[in-house]
């Protein structure tokens, strides 16, 4: 975490610098920045999808109700950043435009899971 603070903290008093003549420059340092600390912790992504699946497999959960959970966090995490790379470029209006989308996709995700909860509470009441 030592080297993703530097390389933030870094990258944010670099781009302020840059943004007052050069703003197309400072955003691309920004995204730089922003794609090695992605790279950094993407190994600890697939450790943390693996040991959902361990623990869906020993709940005796079936991979089907996993995936729109994962799926859903993962829309998540990339509305967040690219409304946030929107905004950083000044285009807020975007970025709501963005927002707006993640949800409604993030909702299209989730639906197979609603409709197993569904059939699990039908089983279960009769």
């Amino acid at each position: 975490m030592a080297k993703i603070a530097a390389v933030g903290l870094t990258a944010a008093v670099l781009g302020t610098v840059l943004r007052r003549n050069t703003p197309e420059l400072a955003l691309l340092l920004v995204l730089c920045a922003g794609v090695w600390i992605l790279a950094s912790v993407a190994g600890g992504l697939g450790a943390v999808v693996e040991l959902m699946e361990e623990l869906a497999g020993l709940a005796g959960l079936s991979e089907e109700l996993l995936e729109p959970v994962v799926k859903t966090v993962a829309l998540s995490i990339l509305t967040r950043l690219t409304a946030e790379i929107c905004r950083c470029a000044g285009e807020s209006g975007l970025a709501a435009f963005v927002e707006t989308a993640g949800t409604v996709l993030a909702l299209v995700v989730a639906l197979p899971l609603v409709r197993a909860v569904t059939v699990l509470m039908a089983e279960m009441l009769t």
